[in-house]
């Protein structure tokens, strides 16, 4: 028999983390031009209805072979066996509430483990949409998303997420980063380093918008921005302290971390804004929220509080000077993506190899330099990875089917070149 306890907690989190992408759907599409909103927000429910649908076909079972916290050998229950073995009992209800066993750690379905983890897949998937807004085209990115997906996002994902823990908590098998000792609680390498990488090589692949530079486009709907960070806070509190999939001590850790992390970074990032451009804006105190919210998932167990506000408030400060560097570098990151995901993932990610108290690993707590060394090397294989086969993909799709829109759309209003719609009809002229 389930834990009921457990298992609602699962699946109450997992639907928390689902409304995580509708909240970046509203927090992008207020960033951007009132003729790019609906274009924006399409990209994030184009995510949902593709990269849920993998999931379910084999993305989790490319990511998670033995099943969460099974025995080596195990098969997935859902999808296919691997990639090429299909199994002819994926389409029996019967077959998958039969074998949705408890697993060693935690007393719920495997199917509710499944559900939870295909939210991480998707909101990571809508993230990256961020580096190309106002000039891609929909069904490019759609064949982006499902290819980056499966080559990269599910790989990754076992890397990190697919492991078995000992009877005395340490990784016994898994994938190669989680056997190598990395701490990443929710995802800072595999859902934020990896997003803001494939960000950086979608942005070289198309390029600059029409007429960028510094100050050229300003957020049409700042409420549209702050409401869209309200949602990706709560749904994050699903994010970070569910994924110890039970609701327990480092659960509330992982909870009171996710609420003064980003706390702290609001402060950080306004600070920072009101000293460089003379003001604390309304979109700095939601980009400040996400900076934070960024770096303490991989920390989010790992620190005590007093260390997550610490955290908070240089990763709000070193993100609000970070988001510049694409006007000096001369790469256009349309909304940040790289400036906060990429920055605040590795930032959070290093914090842990200086402050971790768990198992005593962080240098301050005597642990030396082995578990930054460890933070260090999955960040950057993580991000070379990402961004090498993002840019190779994006390339291939520019080259083929072309994957910017023309400049004329773009002047024109990508909402209607694309999608024939408007996200604002003022008159109707039918009336």
């Amino acid at each position: 028999m389930f834990d009921q306890g457990n298992t609602a907690y699962v699946l109450i989190t997992a639907a928390m983390v689902l409304l995580m992408t509708p909240g970046l759907a509203f927090f992008y599409g207020g960033l951007v031009k009132a003729k790019s909103v609906i274009s924006m927000m399409m990209l994030s429910f184009g995510a949902i209805g593709l990269i849920a649908v993998l999931w379910v076909l084999y993305g989790y079972s490319m990511a998670f072979s033995n099943g969460p916290g099974g025995p080596a050998g195990d098969s997935t229950y859902i999808g296919w066996d691997g990639v090429f073995g299909f199994d002819p009992t994926m389409f029996s209800l019967n077959s998958l509430v039969d074998n949705a066993h408890s697993t060693a750690s935690a007393a719920y379905p495997q199917l509710a483990f499944a559900a939870f983890q295909a939210t991480f897949a998707i909101i990571t998937v809508a993230l990256i949409s961020g580096a190309i807004a106002d000039r891609a085209k929909f069904g490019a990115w759609m064949v982006f998303a499902g290819v980056w997906a499966t080559v990269v996002y599910f790989p990754v994902a076992s890397w990190v997420f697919n492991f078995t823990l000992g009877k005395d908590g340490s990784v016994v098998d898994g994938g190669w980063l989680a056997k190598m000792g990395l701490i990443d609680f929710a995802g800072g390498t595999a859902v934020h380093i990896n997003a803001g990488s494939a960000g950086l090589a979608l942005a070289l692949v198309l390029g600059k918008r029409v007429g960028f530079a510094k100050g050229a486009y300003k957020p049409h709907n700042p409420p549209f921005v702050m409401l869209g960070a309200g949602l990706l806070w709560f749904g994050w509190f699903g994010f970070n302290a569910g994924s110890e999939l039970g609701a327990d001590g480092t659960a509330s850790v992982a909870f009171i971390n996710t609420l003064a992390a980003p706390a702290a970074s609001i402060l950080g990032w306004l600070i920072v804004e009101k000293l460089k451009d003379g003001k604390s804006t309304s979109v700095g105190a939601a980009s400040g929220a996400v900076a934070g919210l960024v770096a303490i998932t991989p920390a989010c167990a790992a620190l005590t509080p007093f260390w997550g506000m610490v955290l908070g408030i240089i990763t709000g400060a070193i993100c609000c000077l970070a988001i510049d560097w694409k006007f000096r570098l001369g790469f256009d990151d349309s909304l940040d993506v790289v400036g906060v995901h990429l920055v605040g993932g590795l930032v959070g990610t290093l914090f842990i190899g200086f402050f971790a108290y768990q198992g005593g690993v962080g240098l301050i707590y005597g642990g030396g330099f082995k578990q930054l060394g460890i933070q260090a090397l999955a960040a950057v294989s993580v991000m070379i990875y990402s961004f090498v086969l993002a840019f190779v993909i994006g390339w291939i799709i520019q080259k083929t089917m072309g994957f910017r829109i023309t400049s004329e759309d773009e002047i024109a209003g990508i909402d209607t070149a694309v999608h024939g719609e408007e996200g604002y009809v003022l008159l109707d002229e039918r009336a």
